[in-house]
């Protein structure tokens, strides 16, 4: 596995490394700080990179080129490790992250399989083209799709067709449910197969349990693995939340966040964690909508109240507000009283409750980690026999 050293690109994965490891593979899994703690429990062997990625300050360029540059030169500096590693014992198969181009330059190379691991949207036929000519016509967008391309004929690539290579893997598995995706039927399914979010047996779970006097019960998880929520949104749930008869309220925070003095005493506070426990036993769930936890709120079969915090995320609140399982609020009209209205509203709406159970059964049938591994094991006999 040829990562990305983001924590939102390896949660998503983790589990069907494990599952690989279980079955018996010989796995490694090539990746830089901060996010190496997270693979030895899997049982993989790393294979630790440096990467140029501004991980650790987190200043990441708002400006789409420079933005798409940064892992352009991220492939550039980490496809010489990757030679460095594996010329002398290459690996069978090669799975590597959406953005970790230099996985399948690394994997052409060198002639072997490859299928790449996506945690979010995949392109869809027509997209590829569009975003090339989009960033064919920003500054700078010319400059650097000639870049790429002449990177791409000297690392050994198939092709030096950039969307080509960016945007049409020849295998790929995406870790979200189909559901989330735009333009689901525009995407090729001979390349693409979509399992849905991958957890499994070997994850520890922290024991949560829904308390026995508890009629309702709603889970307030902001923070993801980006950010900490904005506080301000923390205090306005609070308010809304209050004592409302019957309601058990669940507050993740981050560990850098400051609690408030004064928690309402149907609140239980919790350090922010991996919220799948808890969440397939609430009623509710108060979220950012990144990728990674819409799919989750999908998988768990609840309703949402959709609090985006970025472009991505609003594309996701959308898309879960299409479906009939959300009700959005921007952060700049987050009250009391907007967020106990879609609380209510969604509660009330029994239509809500039939979309969530059906969507629930389309992500659980979607086969996760188990599929994954399949089908990985698919890949690898083919390249094996070839």
């Amino acid at each position: 596995m040829v990562g990305t050293p983001l924590v939102g690109h390896v949660l998503p994965s983790l589990e069907i490394i494990r599952e690989l490891v279980a079955r018996g593979h010989r796995v490694t899994y090539a990746t830089a700080a901060p996010v190496t703690e997270l693979i030895t429990p899997t049982g993989a062997q790393l294979v630790g990179i440096t990467s140029t990625l501004p991980v650790a300050d987190r200043e990441w360029p708002l400006d789409p080129i420079a933005s798409a540059s940064l892992f352009l030169d991220e492939a550039m500096a980490v496809l010489p490790q990757l030679h460095a590693a594996y010329d002398d014992d290459p690996a069978d198969l090669y799975l590597y992250d959406v953005g970790g181009y230099a996985g399948r330059a690394l994997a052409e190379a060198q002639g072997r399989g490859h299928v790449q691991l996506s945690p979010t949207h995949v392109a869809w036929e027509g997209a590829q083209e569009e975003i090339g000519r989009a960033f064919a016509q920003l500054p700078g967008g010319l400059a650097y799709r000639a870049r790429f391309a002449a990177w791409l004929a000297r690392c050994g690539a198939m092709t030096t067709d950039v969307e080509e290579f960016t945007g049409r893997p020849r295998r790929v598995l995406a870790m979200i449910p189909r559901a989330l995706q735009p333009h689901a039927e525009r995407v090729d399914t001979e390349a693409v197969t979509f399992v849905g979010p991958c957890f499994g047996t070997g994850q520890k779970q922290d024991g949560w349990l829904r308390p026995a006097g508890a009629r309702k019960v709603l889970l307030v998880s902001l923070a993801g693995s980006a950010y900490p929520g904005p506080q301000e949104i923390y205090h306005q749930c609070a308010a809304a939340f209050a004592d409302l008869p019957g309601w058990h309220v669940v507050l993740q925070r981050d560990s850098g966040s400051d609690a408030a003095e004064r928690v309402p005493r149907n609140f239980e506070v919790r350090p922010w964690g991996m919220p799948l426990t808890i969440l397939e036993q609430a009623d509710v769930w108060v979220t950012h909508t990144g990728v990674g936890s819409s799919g989750e709120g999908l998988y768990a079969g609840v309703p949402m109240i959709a609090v985006p915090n970025g472009p991505d995320q609003g594309l996701h609140a959308d898309r879960l507000v299409e479906l009939g399982v959300a009700r959005r609020i921007d952060t700049v009209d987050i009250t009391a009283e907007t967020l106990r209205t879609a609380l209510m509203e969604l509660i009330g709406d029994p239509q809500v409750a039939t979309r969530s159970a059906w969507l629930w059964s389309e992500a659980r049938a979607e086969g996760g980690t188990r599929r994954a591994a399949d089908l990985i094991e698919e890949q690898l006999a083919e390249v094996r026999v070839g």
